[in-house]
């Protein structure tokens, strides 16, 4: 099973990178509803470090993993974690409205925002970061959703600093995101 999600988020089954580095959030533009249901954007991001992860709800491995690391990651970094702003944007919007994004977050660190929208401002913030998606039919016609599983991280200011990549270790990645926190 670990070889399939491996497959399908990482392997040779996911979409292709774009190269590029991220925009800085300060140049993204795209409208999303936080899991509380409040407007944000990647305005709302500036002025404080930020770690991004795009995913789904339905995710079977890749995603709660990540989200315990970046659960885990946090509570390493003890009263640091109030100084940044987490967030996990959906990929899948049409199964991850704002209850379920509510729901779904409330089983990891308290800091972690869920935040959902329509598939258009979601495609537009993947664009801006990066990131790539692309939702696939599966046996029994559901599907899945094939994404960029690494976590992004940007300074106060909106400039990206670095990644996180998919299992990477809590000693690796918490120097990382304290970098981002300088």
């Amino acid at each position: 099973m670990v070889f399939v999600g491996w497959w399908r988020v990482d392997g040779p089954g996911t979409p292709q990178p774009t190269g590029q580095r991220p925009l800085p959030l300060s140049a993204m533009d795209f409208r999303l509803t936080d899991h509380e249901g409040r407007e944000v954007g990647p305005e709302t991001l500036i002025g404080s470090p930020a770690m991004v992860f795009f995913g789904f709800t339905y995710c079977p491995d890749v995603c709660p993993t990540t989200l315990a690391d970046i659960s885990g990651w946090l509570q390493a970094m003890g009263e640091d974690d109030g100084e940044l702003n987490v967030i996990f944007i959906t990929v899948d919007p049409e199964r991850d409205t704002v209850e379920a994004m509510a729901e779904y977050v409330g089983f990891f660190h308290p800091a972690i925002r869920g935040w959902t929208g329509p598939e258009e401002q979601i495609a537009r913030a993947a664009e801006g970061f990066r990131a790539t998606f692309e939702q696939v039919t599966t046996e029994g016609g559901d599907y899945t959703v094939n994404h960029t599983a690494s976590v992004f991280l940007f300074d106060a200011t909106g400039r990206f600093v670095s990644t996180v990549d998919y299992h990477e270790p809590r000693e690796t990645a918490v120097p990382k995101i304290r970098r981002a926190m300088e």
